[in-house]
């Protein structure tokens, strides 16, 4: 028999059952966030935030959505971005606030030499894959599901070196009207 006469507020946090449409909305607003972000949408980007957001662990400085957003569009100023999200985790902490921790990769690549990634200026630099999660709070507010807190923690980062293939003829671009 487990005694439970200790446990604590986390402990019953762990035991909440995150309803459907949580879920569903945590997934939505991942699939959109990666989506705006690798076709440089950003005003649809700042509208998945509610307008007290917080964001750790970018290469940028910046309080608030507004500047993470402006920050985000700069560091991907003459890039390509690849971002992908994947096993999701997540903890109903009430009826209107989820915890979530994604795992992710991503792959940017831009002309060699143009950028100077964390102190590395290399003339052949052409790029990153990474690799880490993204620690999410999802909120509810009056217009639905918004991400109320953003942190990336990166486990890896590979820099890549030398000219790579960005236009293949043939392949389609996203179509960027597909899902409203």
């Amino acid at each position: 028999m487990i005694d439970d006469t200790h446990r604590d507020e986390r402990d019953e946090t762990r035991d909440r059952v995150l309803d459907a449409e949580a879920r569903d909305a945590a997934y939505d607003l991942k699939a959109r966030y990666f989506f705006y972000v690798d076709t440089r949408q950003w005003a649809k980007l700042r509208g998945l935030f509610t307008d007290d957001a917080r964001f750790e662990g970018f290469a940028f400085d910046g309080e608030g959505p507004d500047p993470f957003v402006r920050g985000v569009a700069g560091l991907l100023t003459g890039a390509r971005s690849v971002h992908q999200g994947s096993l999701p985790r997540f903890r109903a902490q009430s009826d209107s606030l989820v915890r979530a921790r994604w795992s992710m990769q991503d792959h940017l690549t831009w002309t060699p030499g143009s950028v100077c990634f964390r102190g590395n200026s290399s003339p052949d630099l052409s790029g990153i894959r990474g690799y880490g999660y993204y620690d999410e709070e999802y909120r509810r507010t009056p217009d639905g599901w918004r991400i109320a807190f953003l942190r990336l923690t990166r486990l890896r980062i590979d820099l890549l070196y030398g000219p790579h293939t960005e236009d293949i003829p043939g392949v389609l671009p996203p179509d960027l009207d597909w899902l409203p």
